[in-house]
């Protein structure tokens, strides 16, 4: 077993009354509410910090984001200050090279653009007022000019005005249809007008090129042969695009929008000249799969970048990838660290690369050494959602399953000790006491050591028992370990009293690629065999679970598992939940957006492996359905159709089973409206309540 803490202080504090500890339990209330930071930013001498702090207004139900600075230098460790002015929502901040400005996006003037303002504070100046909204950006290293992203229609080219044209006289059409040619017609919550993310550069104000003080309005075309998002869609940002440190060229990463991008995982790297001007080169035509996160070295002769192996398949293992520019020779840097890769930054000297990975329910920070490949955890426990590296500073903001995240300070080399610059969840909420919480393992399909989690309620005591909420992760490749959310959180569970038990059923990542490959055509049996071996083992070693009053909840793949185990591992089950859940495999397969996920999954195509989509269909099992079910959807939700969710819940009211439908009409595949959040809990808990108690 490995324990979060040692024993003695767990016990000791068990023994103490609750009212020495804490009013009260973690509510969902605290979790629509909490401030949350992001987007820690580093100044070039690694001086000064900027990082974003969103704050959300309950009763407007809306959230606005400032910018905030500290200077990590100072002798007198003042707490951070506000940067940008009261009534400004702001995201993306940087520095300028000689760090005396900090820029960032806001929508003040109407539309998303480019403001910048003394780094010692002022006033905001707008740089861009294009016709359309700025996606993102990257300064260029001289801080001369910006790359960014806009959505566009191809055919308007470098006009940007073009694209404003066409949207607003479609506006004033009398008719309301629109004709398609091909899939993708939507994707994840919003159906396809016709408009690409394309990237362009642009020369800033009084930068020496570009004298006038007036907002650039005009910009250029980058890569214009390379018809495809950049960055891609829907979460793609400016880590998929980056400068060549000498400022003439620029390496992006993209997917051809044509008839195959449903199914195709094939992201390739261009590299691209500035000024628009000669087509762009493809530096990874040789890789079938997914190229992407480019970052070059301080001489521009080498790229580092992630890449996948197998085409397709969007949960394969990221591979860090050094390629020498001059002779395209290629290496993999660390081939024997079985683990998958995230955002990359490099060290100072270029002899480190920097970057997260999901690892053993923990998600660290991981120092790589590009000559050698040997691999260091940088930081570990707890996730580290993000970092910036500069100077003799690295920062990092990392949250774990009893804090949202925290900013923390040290050195470039993380050698000397965290120091936390903005506060933990328990310092915000004093009143609040948070469940604590163990990592176990167990043996499960195949003789694999599997891990879970299982969380105390808030307000545990030796010698009693208490109901269970039985968490099932969604993608299926992703994990349920030391790490907070705002959406599926343990501590809401905890908060309400009830014990909480988490399996990272074979599928998760951090484990393997191996572990991860193995759910893939294999749905509803292998991690089902280790949801039931990690429910057995939990209530073996864990005392205090009642498993005569335990519900079992999920979203996306895990609502997909809750209406699987409804028809084939309903006993141990007083209720269930099932968020976003496939239900019919076989429309499934035609009516989401990203064909390539299920055509892997189920190892081909509806019509060309029908067996394989009704070998772990719900649909077919629900006449051995007997236990009360909440169902939630979202009608933006184009992933996970919303006619899935209807359907489950039309065949438990048509066997007369107890059930509810929670149905948001302006939600997606997640919950994200502060309001709609707190209804979801509120929904949830008093569910769990009416059939587990409280």
């Amino acid at each position: 077993m490995i324990f979060h803490r040692a024993l003695l202080p767990l016990v000791l504090a068990s023994l103490l009354p609750t009212s020495a500890l804490a009013a009260r339990g973690f509510e969902a209330r605290d979790l629509a509410t909490l401030d949350r930071v992001s987007s820690p930013t580093l100044s070039p001498d690694g001086r000064k910090v900027v990082f974003a702090k969103r704050t959300v207004d309950l009763a407007a139900n809306k959230a606005t984001t400032s910018l905030w600075i500290e200077d990590l230098f100072a002798r007198d460790a003042a707490p951070p200050v506000r940067l940008t002015p009261e009534g400004w929502s702001v995201n993306s901040p940087s520095f300028s090279p000689d760090g005396g400005t900090v820029y960032f996006l806001s929508a003040k003037s109407g539309s998303s653009q480019l403001y910048a303002m003394p780094t010692a504070g002022g006033t905001p100046t707008q740089l861009t007022d294009f016709p359309v909204d700025v996606g993102s950006y990257k300064l260029s290293p001289d801080g001369t000019r910006i790359a960014f992203h806009a959505e566009v229609f191809p055919d308007c080219a470098g006009d940007l005005a073009c694209s404003k044209r066409r949207l607003e006289e479609r506006g004033q059409r009398k008719s309301s249809g629109v004709l398609f040619e091909r899939v993708f017609i939507r994707h994840w919550d919003a159906w396809n007008d016709g408009r690409l993310n394309r990237l362009f550069v642009a020369t800033l104000p009084g930068s020496g090129r570009n004298g006038e003080a007036k907002p650039v309005a005009a910009a250029t075309l980058v890569g214009a042969d390379v018809i495809g998002d950049v960055p891609s869609k829907p979460f793609g940002d400016a880590s998929e695009y980056t400068w060549a440190p000498d400022g003439r060229s620029l390496v992006f990463s993209a997917r051809l929008a044509d008839a195959k991008e449903p199914t195709s995982t094939n992201f390739d790297l261009y590299q691209a000249a500035a000024d628009g001007r000669g087509a762009a080169k493809n530096l990874t035509a040789d890789n079938p799969a997914w190229d992407t996160g480019a970052t070059f070295a301080a001489d521009g002769k080498t790229l580092y970048y992630r890449a996948m192996k197998r085409p397709g398949f969007e949960a394969d293992r990221f591979a860090l990838i050094a390629l020498d520019l001059a002779s395209g020779q290629r290496r993999e840097i660390a081939p024997n660290w079985d683990r998958s890769a995230e955002t990359i930054v490099l060290s100072a000297d270029g002899r480190t690369l920097y970057t997260t990975a999901t690892d053993l329910g923990e998600h660290p920070l991981f120092a790589v050494d590009v000559a050698s490949g040997a691999v260091r955890k940088a930081v570990g426990e707890g996730s580290v959602s993000a970092f910036d590296l500069a100077g003799p500073t690295l920062v990092l903001t990392r949250n774990t399953l009893k804090t949202g995240d925290v900013l923390y300070a040290t050195s470039a080399d993380a050698s000397a000790p965290l120091r936390a610059i903005t506060p933990a969840t328990g310092e915000v909420l004093k009143d609040v006491a948070f469940g604590d919480f163990e990592q176990f393992s167990f043996k499960g399909w195949n003789g694999d050591t599997v891990y879970g989690y299982v969380v105390k309620p808030w307000n545990y005591a030796e010698g009693r028992k208490y109901p269970v909420a039985f968490l099932i992760h969604g993608g299926p490749q992703g994990s349920f370990g030391n790490g907070w959310s705002y959406r599926w959180n343990p501590q809401t569970y905890a908060g309400q009293g009830y014990a909480v038990v988490m399996i990272d059923f074979h599928g998760s990542t951090g484990y393997g690629q191996a572990f991860t490959d193995a759910i893939s055509q294999h749905w509803g049996d292998r991690p089902l065999e280790d949801l039931q071996k990690g429910w057995a083992a939990a209530q073996k070693r864990y005392r205090f679970l009642d498993g005569d009053k335990a519900c079992a909840l999920g979203a996306s793949y895990g609502g997909f598992m809750v209406n699987w185990i409804a028809g084939n591992w309903n006993a141990p089950w007083k209720c269930l939940v099932s968020h976003d859940g496939v239900f019919d495999q076989r429309m499934m397969g035609y009516a989401t957006e990203e064909l390539w996920f299920t055509e892997w999954e189920n190892g081909g195509t509806p019509f060309d492996k029908p067996a394989n989509y009704e070998k772990f269909n719900p649909v077919n099992h629900v006449d051995r359905w007997r236990v009360p079910m909440l169902v939630i959807h979202g009608q933006q939700d184009f992933r996970i159709p919303v006619e899935q969710g209807i359907g489950v819940f039309t065949a438990l009211q048509r066997r007369g089973i107890e059930s509810q439908f929670l149905y948001f009409p302006d939600e997606n595949h997640w919950v994200l409206k502060p309001q709609n959040s707190v209804q979801w809990h509120d929904t949830v808990n008093a569910w769990l309540k009416k059939h587990i108690g409280p």
